[in-house]
């Protein structure tokens, strides 16, 4: 059964996410292919995805065989069709297709001779597609944004927080997330699929630019939406900014969720030059786990909580003199209770007493409504916390940040 996006006027503000950001602007009913990135990206919910069979039947060539597949579908769903199989995690399918909206580029085919995202790419008549890329394909990601920033994220050293109108990073907000968080502060490019993909070269040029107008900041940052959907594009954008930043002090930072991040991966991206990392660890319940970010399939909710979890312990045991880390870690009362933050500092110290944690203040944007936590808040989180006998311990409030 295919899907057709249908716009619910009466919840549409003209906020302009479905046209500016969404690879296929609108919802228009008559060429929609049911790629859904325009629900996921509507701040509102004034998009929804109903069930429409297509009548209709067009004939493509999917590596080097015929196949007949339903009309007006993207080519994720022909191949769907045809039983190739696509996963949230890679390597437990044919292919891997995390973020839904054409942002990261992980479930680019040849179609018709240029890459392209099979999630958001409509599937055509006589098409030929290749899903096995060539070895010397060089990938892309649509990248939202270079600029630099005055606080930087998780990963980076607090001591580095001085004038909050200095700039001590630079940020690279690449598009697409595997997550599903209704506060995300981040939507704008986590559910971005709109525009021309950059290679790990053009990136990392343009990086490196942007970081030679602020004279003497180090730092560059790799974020998102989630900087580590893209694997082979991620390790050859930090190869290619390295060479161009190789001077000493140059720090590459990568923040992200750690869904993904096994131990090989850790080594792929130490050996490509990356210095720090910031890895946000939303919960240690898996209902949890799931409420903040917006997830549905159990399953792979408490799989991804567990690679972040198992990936701080790699990357202490592995890397402690060599990598700096430091953990993020979310608070509103209305998606975690006091308990589990509590839990949550005792179960790090036990990884390491001296991993930097940061409790972030969750908000209400995107499509949530939580409560606005407060300055008294944070300062009852923070003391929790303390209590845990963690060494370094940073609370993000309203009034500024609670730490050492």
């Amino acid at each position: 059964m295919s899907y057709i996006a249908r716009h619910l006027l009466e919840k549409c503000t003209q906020c302009g996410a479905c046209s500016v950001i969404v690879a296929c602007p609108g919802a228009e009913e008559d060429i929609c292919i049911g790629c859904g990135a325009c629900a996921l990206a509507c701040p509102n919910q004034a998009i929804e995805m109903i069930e429409e069979k297509r009548e209709g039947k067009i004939e493509i060539e999917v590596d080097g065989r015929s196949a007949v597949v339903s009309e007006r579908i993207s080519v994720k769903e022909a191949l769907r069709e045809i039983d190739y199989r696509f996963s949230d995690l890679p390597g437990e399918a044919d292919m891997f297709a995390p973020c839904e909206v054409g942002g990261c580029g992980s479930c680019c085919v040849e179609a018709d001779g240029e890459m392209r995202p099979s999630c958001t790419t409509a599937a055509g008549v006589g098409m030929k597609i290749k899903t096995k890329l060539s070895a010397d394909c060089i990938p892309g990601r649509v990248v939202m944004d270079f600029k630099g920033h005055p606080t930087g994220g998780v990963g980076t050293p607090w001591y580095l927080r001085k004038d909050p109108d200095d700039i001590i990073e630079i940020v690279c907000y690449t598009a697409g997330c595997n997550f599903r968080c209704p506060q995300c502060q981040n939507w704008y490019f986590a559910f971005a699929g709109k525009g021309e993909p950059l290679t790990p070269k053009e990136a990392a040029a343009e990086m490196s630019k942007v970081r030679a107008s602020y004279p003497g900041v180090e730092r560059m940052t790799i974020s998102g939406g989630e900087a580590t959907l893209n694997r082979p594009w991620l390790i050859l954008f930090l190869k290619e900014l390295k060479e161009l930043c190789p001077d000493r002090n140059a720090r590459f930072h990568i923040d992200t969720n750690g869904s993904l991040l096994t131990g090989d991966y850790i080594d792929e991206l130490v050996d490509a030059g990356m210095t720090d990392i910031g890895i946000d660890l939303k919960a240690l319940n898996t209902d949890t786990f799931m409420r903040i970010t917006g997830l549905k399939d159990g399953s792979l909710a408490c799989k991804y909580k567990e690679i972040a979890w198992a990936a701080v312990k790699y990357l202490r045991q592995r890397y402690s003199k060599k990598v700096f880390v430091g953990i993020g870690i979310p608070y509103n009362r209305d998606l975690i209770s006091l308990n589990e933050i509590r839990s949550m500092g005792e179960r790090i110290y036990d990884i390491d007493p001296a991993i930097q944690t940061s409790i972030n203040d969750y908000q209400p944007s995107f499509r949530s409504r939580i409560p606005r936590t407060t300055s008294e808040d944070m300062k009852i989180v923070y003391d929790i916390m303390k209590d845990t006998k963690l060494k370094t311990i940073i609370c993000q409030s309203p009034g500024g940040f609670i730490g050492p």
